[in-house]
């Protein structure tokens, strides 16, 4: 616990800090790619030096959710896989978000109406920007994490730990853990 936590309204001394530590998360995400069908391509060719998502600071993917802030879930999320994610989430460090990319995991794509398909990530996990499309381009992938980095800057360490004790506070009374268990 820091001493920004103590804070319950914002002041002087968190306000200069939200927006310092804003500037610095949204020019330095670390994406986590949960790349599961044909928009996993997609996000090759962001980074490849024609769309060079690196000029925006978001070029380093990461291989674990422990060292990321971002996921980046592409493609069909079946039910055997929705645990997985869910449980990948939970890994990642707080502050973290989540980004749908193409249609399949906004809403469950073309494969919507299977027994085992879920109707977009936002059944499982918390989404912030949804990215359309089958397969979206480069430059939505790029305009979505732009959308995310806007989202950052605006973000409060007031609000966003209001909302942490109070998920915290619903998790517990629904009889569950942070951990999703």
């Amino acid at each position: 616990m820091s001493i920004l936590d103590h804070f319950e309204h914002p002041n002087i001394l968190t306000t200069t800090t939200d927006y310092l530590f804003n500037w610095a998360r949204a020019n330095s995400l670390w994406p986590f790619t949960y790349g599961l069908a044909c928009c996993g391509i997609e996000m090759i060719a962001a980074v490849m030096p024609r769309h060079d998502m690196a000029r925006f600071g978001m070029e380093v993917f990461r291989a674990t959710p422990r060292q990321a802030d971002v996921m980046l879930v592409s493609g069909t999320v079946t039910d055997k896989m929705a645990p997985v994610l869910v449980r990948l989430h939970h890994q990642m460090a707080e502050p973290r978000w989540v980004v749908a990319m193409g249609a399949c995991a906004c809403s469950g794509g073309m494969f919507w109406d299977s027994y085992n398909v879920v109707q977009g990530v936002d059944l499982l996990v918390p989404v912030d920007v949804y990215i359309p499309g089958c397969p979206p381009r480069p430059e939505a992938l790029i305009f979505g994490m732009m959308k995310l980095q806007m989202k950052v800057k605006q973000d409060t360490h007031v609000g966003r730990a209001r909302k942490l004790r109070e998920a915290k506070a619903a998790a517990l009374a629904a009889g569950t853990t942070a951990g999703g268990e």
